[in-house]
């Protein structure tokens, strides 16, 4: 990995994460919401992606050093993560790395738990978030639901045809109620696909072509919005 695990202020206590930095040595922020495997490899290598094309990427470990690859793990530790300390982490990630890039405009981009994440941290986070990418977003909490009408962010959604979570009707949904409180919202779902098909460590959902095409959407959509 090009990155390197770094620690930030996050209320009083220690926030961890994994934050990749281009080669010049800035570029647009982007915080990057993992899974709820934790902070895998996966994320981790995502984070390098954006830095190879010039972003400054920053992972908070929303499990603070754990990880699993258990599906039964990974629930009950999505589970134990209250909604008020992941939202008061992944603020301190959007500081940290607003000022590591010395941007007022951050994205913030999640997958699957963490894109349900990255849209409350739209919504908490106003003043600073520019830009909101859930794949396959779900919010995993009952009573986490964000008010939008708060979010000043564009966001460009990218969902799975197959997907039990988060398939097109929440997908619709969601671009739907933020178009009718008037914002710019976009999302794409890609047949014969499911959920986690960017996950190129999980070949039995993973999907080479998707990917591809999400990711080219993904950076041309943040180049025009935090670039």
């Amino acid at each position: 990995f090009m990155g390197e695990m770094i620690s930030y202020p996050a209320n009083g206590t220690p926030g961890q994460g994994y934050l990749a930095t281009p080669a010049s040595g800035t570029g647009p922020a982007v915080v990057v919401i993992q899974e709820w495997w934790g902070l895998v490899d996966h994320i981790k290598d995502v984070c390098d992606r954006f830095a190879a094309e010039g972003f400054v990427a920053l992972a908070p470990d929303l499990y603070h050093g754990r990880s699993t690859t258990e599906p039964d793990e990974a629930q009950k530790e999505m589970m134990a993560m209250t909604m008020p300390k992941a939202s008061k982490d992944i603020s301190a990630a959007i500081d940290a790395i607003s000022e590591r890039s010395g941007s007022d405009k951050v994205a913030v981009i999640g997958f699957c738990m963490g894109g349900g994440l990255a849209l409350v941290a739209a919504c908490d986070r106003p003043d600073k978030v520019a830009a909101v990418v859930p794949f396959y977003g779900a919010i995993p909490w009952p009573d986490a639901r964000p008010d939008y009408s708060r979010m000043r962010a564009a966001m460009q959604g990218h969902y799975a045809t197959e997907d039990a979570f988060a398939g097109p009707e929440v997908a619709r949904a969601l671009e739907a109620e933020l178009r009718s409180l008037g914002k710019r919202a976009e999302v794409f779902i890609y047949p014969s696909t499911q959920h986690a098909f960017f996950n190129d460590t999980r070949p039995d959902v993973y999907d080479a072509d998707a990917s591809a095409r999400a990711w080219a959407s993904t950076l041309a959509f943040l180049r025009s919005e935090v670039g």
